[in-house]
């Protein structure tokens, strides 16, 4: 008999939480009171009427059962804290302090009487005296930091962000799992108060986690160096907690995509390596190589790389990555006669991994013109790879027959797909040209090949100059069309040339491939420079006079996009 008795309220209870999701908030109100005339310290629904009274205009009618329910426990603060908040509701202020003092007074350094006291008072936005409250009850309790993170939120809303950032340094000081979330909110200060919360945070000695703080904060702003700066101090001394600041930070440093970000993410990922495990350490240590690389800061990288690579401790696997990436950054860094003995004499690197890094080498080796020390670089890799390597040497030295015997020995499958093409594209060009040498056409490749582009255009106009004149066979063209494309990505000047190049490609260049695919890129280049109707009339042309052209796909997609019936993207 007792259990369906016991079980009536929480019924009742039930029902009104479903009346109140109905909207029916007489009904509710109805059986709340009726579970409080039989029960008047039941919490639940004293917390139904106080919501369902407001929005009837009967709070009110909250007062003398939340008295009651007061009087009749009074050691549950929960039911003191209804009567508070009814009190402060209805602008009772004398009796909302009578009450949380008494409450005070019974519980003598419990914060909770002040702490929903001020809660109330700032709902109805009586923010100063929320902040008097609150530093009663830090007086009250004897604890410096007592409120601080209640505090530091109504310094916010009030735009007092200095107040805020000391009141957040004294919780994290106090609680230092507080941090994120001081650093959340910090975070939000106006770009003309930060250099105030800053200077807050970082005047005098501050604490370890303060320097946090303060360094979190100014990643976020945008200053990562100087962040670093402040951050520093507070992880000198090896500890877990440091080395858990040091992960965080690192983290939060990748968030912003610049070299100076970069580089504090590289420092903080090299400190970190110092004070954890040795597998945890090689792969930091790692991470923070490949965050100096992305920075620019070439022998800061090197130096982290160059620990690893030394250490007997770790893993061969970790070891020869560690090589290989020093030789990167050898080779990166311009050093490639010191990439060249570490990659002869280091034994760790796999046998693909050694080939990947020797035609790198190579590559760098043309970018500085020295041909010699570049097909020295693969002498010993057969590999297709290589061998499209060499075609491209043996056409940088002009020889056009063994560049084209050399790509064709390498295949469609060499390099990535962006190799295959331009290679591609390279031997049609090639198979025009009916001799067997050609420096000139090889010295202006290798002019562009190196980055001197404008030097470049002017070098293989000259070639197919002395293709016109001095050589028999076809391939100018061509040439003059590559001599457009490389103007095409140019500035104003050279896009002037370019547009020349490809009218005169058009006008000269026959039924061959060159002709269509010149005027496709004269019709880019009019659209590019907003002259969509001229455009238009080339590709129209284009369409009409080469139907039989690979490009006339390209050229139709081109059209619609111009006339509008493909959305630019």
């Amino acid at each position: 008999m007792l259990l369906p008795l016991r079980s009536l309220p929480a019924q009742a209870i039930g029902q009104g939480v479903e009346l109140e999701r109905a909207g029916q908030y007489d009904r509710a109100a109805s059986l709340y009171f009726a579970t409080l005339r039989a029960d008047p310290t039941n919490l639940a629904a004293l917390l139904g009427l106080e919501r369902v009274l407001p929005p009837l205009n009967r709070l009110e009618e909250l007062l003398p059962v939340a008295r009651r329910a007061a009087a009749a426990g009074p050691q549950r603060a929960a039911l003191r804290g209804v009567l508070l908040r009814t009190y402060v509701a209805l602008s009772e202020t004398d009796s909302a302090r009578s009450v949380a003092l008494a409450w005070a007074a019974d519980a003598p350094r419990d914060e909770a009487p002040y702490r929903e006291w001020a809660i109330a008072l700032e709902d109805y936005h009586h923010h100063d005296a929320a902040r008097e409250v609150l530093l009663i009850g830090r007086r009250a309790v004897g604890r410096p930091a007592a409120f601080a993170i209640e505090l530091a939120e109504l310094d916010q809303r009030t735009g007092d962000w200095e107040s805020a950032a000391r009141e957040w340094a004294a919780a994290i000081t106090e609680s230092p799992a507080q941090l994120p979330n001081a650093a959340s909110d910090l975070s939000e200060a106006p770009e003309v108060q930060r250099e105030r919360v800053t200077r807050v945070l970082t005047s005098g000695d501050p604490p370890a986690v303060t320097r946090r703080l303060a360094g979190e904060l100014l990643l976020g702003w945008g200053q990562p160096q100087r962040a670093w700066d402040v951050f520093a101090p507070s992880v000198a001394t090896p500890s877990a907690d440091a080395a858990y600041a040091l992960r965080r930070f690192a983290d939060l440093a990748a968030a912003s995509n610049t070299p100076a970000a970069r580089r504090v993410r590289a420092l903080a990922l090299a400190r970190f390596a110092e004070m954890v495990p040795e597998p945890l350490a090689v792969r930091a240590r790692a991470d923070a190589a490949r965050a100096f690389l992305e920075a620019g800061d070439r022998a800061a990288a090197r130096d982290v790389l160059e620990r690893v690579a030394r250490d007997s401790a770790a893993p061969a696997d970790a070891q020869a990555l560690a090589q290989s990436a020093v030789i990167e950054a050898l080779i990166d860094g311009g050093q490639l006669d010191e990439a060249g003995r570490r990659l002869d004499a280091e034994g760790r690197l796999t046998a693909e991994r050694r080939a990947a890094l020797r035609l790198r080498l190579a590559e760098a080796w043309v970018r500085r013109g020295d041909l010699d020390r570049a097909a020295q670089a693969l002498a010993r890799d057969s590999s297709v790879d290589a061998l499209a390597q060499r075609g491209w040497i043996a056409l940088y030295r002009g020889r056009v027959q063994e560049a084209q015997q050399l790509f064709k020995a390498a295949g469609p499958y060499a390099g990535d797909r962006r190799d295959a093409t331009e290679r591609s594209a390279m031997l049609a060009l090639l198979q025009e040209i009916r001799t067997a040498t050609f420096p000139e056409l090889g010295a202006a490749l290798l002019t562009l090949a190196r980055g001197d582009s404008v030097p470049a255009v002017a070098a293989l106009r000259l070639a197919a100059a002395e293709l016109e004149t001095g050589r028999s066979g076809g391939g100018r063209p061509d040439i003059l069309l590559l001599a457009g494309r490389v103007a095409a990505r140019l500035g104003p000047d050279e896009r002037r040339v370019a547009l020349a190049l490809f009218a005169e490609v058009v006008s000269t260049g026959g039924s061959g491939a060159a002709a269509p695919a010149a005027e496709l890129e004269w019709a880019r280049l009019l659209e590019r420079d907003q002259r969509t109707a001229e455009a238009i009339q080339h590709l129209e042309h284009l369409i009409l006079s080469y139907p039989g052209s690979a490009v006339v796909p390209e050229a139709r997609r081109e059209l619609e996009r111009a006339k509008g019936a493909i959305p630019k993207s």
